[in-house]
């Protein structure tokens, strides 16, 4: 959620409860947190496994209060910043590294992504691995040109941002900018693992409605290759049925890509 109002109240660093936002992600209690989990987590799994990205440096953009992922980028990376726009976001996720108390209980979903690695039973290991990974926590605003300013970071290797650029990006060109300033995080030859969801105008975190940046595939091809991305892999998948009814988003389907800087 790296998101910049250019005018009016700053309607995320106002409005938006982080703890309200993770009833999404209790799982199996919530259809369409555990349709956004299992689509997100498989590819992340499939995308971090042994084989596939790795590297020394990885940066999160648009955090949010979540960790979930994580989960399969810190077995293949050394270093993890998370990083986000709202004060309360990192704030919670914070209070979840330092095991405080009141904080967010992972394990559902920590356990599940250790099943798909293979030993459900790692969990407590897995938990303490993303800790240990992640090193600092930051203030990110992809509208800015340097979004991580006033920090001064070497060049990525990888990039991970999930359902944060249709929040952040008030319109289109916002978006095609916002893609252009992360490029500028990455070294050469660095990858980034960007994923969200389709046609999305309006989402709810508890009685609070945010609008969003409708996102489809053709626009985001177009965008992509203009901020000087190869776009390695494109997966999508349609909206479940049994969310249709649910009105606290629209979306007609979620994405997840992988692109590398060319240069």
């Amino acid at each position: 959620m790296a998101h910049q109002e250019p005018k009016g109240p700053d309607v995320y660093q106002e409005n938006f409860e982080p703890t309200c936002y993770l009833d999404y992600y209790r799982m199996n209690q919530d259809p369409i947190g555990d349709e956004v989990l299992h689509f997100l987590l498989k590819h992340y799994n499939a995308t971090f496994k042994p084989g596939g990205l790795e590297g020394k440096l990885l940066i999160d953009i648009g955090s949010g209060p979540t960790i979930y992922q994580f989960l399969s980028a810190c077995e293949s990376f050394q270093e993890i910043i998370a990083t986000d726009y709202t004060d309360k976001n990192l704030q919670e996720l914070e209070k979840w590294l330092k095991k405080m108390p009141g904080a967010f209980d992972w394990s559902p979903v920590v356990k599940y992504v250790c099943e798909l690695e293979g030993n459900r039973d790692k969990w407590a290991e897995k938990e303490e691995r993303v800790r240990r990974a992640i090193t600092r926590v930051l203030k990110c605003d992809v509208l800015k040109e340097r979004p991580l300013e006033p920090a001064v970071l070497p060049p990525a290797d990888g990039l991970i941002s999930s359902l944060c650029l249709e929040s952040a990006c008030p319109t289109p060109q916002a978006c095609r900018d916002a893609l252009r300033h992360l490029r500028t995080l990455l070294r050469p030859g660095g990858h980034l693992v960007l994923s969200g969801s389709f046609e999305t105008t309006f989402f709810m975190v508890g009685d609070k409605r945010f609008p969003a940046l409708p996102l489809n595939e053709k626009f985001l091809r177009e965008a992509l290759q203009e901020a000087g991305f190869i776009i390695k892999k494109l997966e999508k998948v349609a909206r479940a049925a049994e969310t249709h009814l649910d009105n606290r988003s629209d979306y007609t389907g979620l994405f997840f890509l992988v692109a590398q800087r060319g240069d």
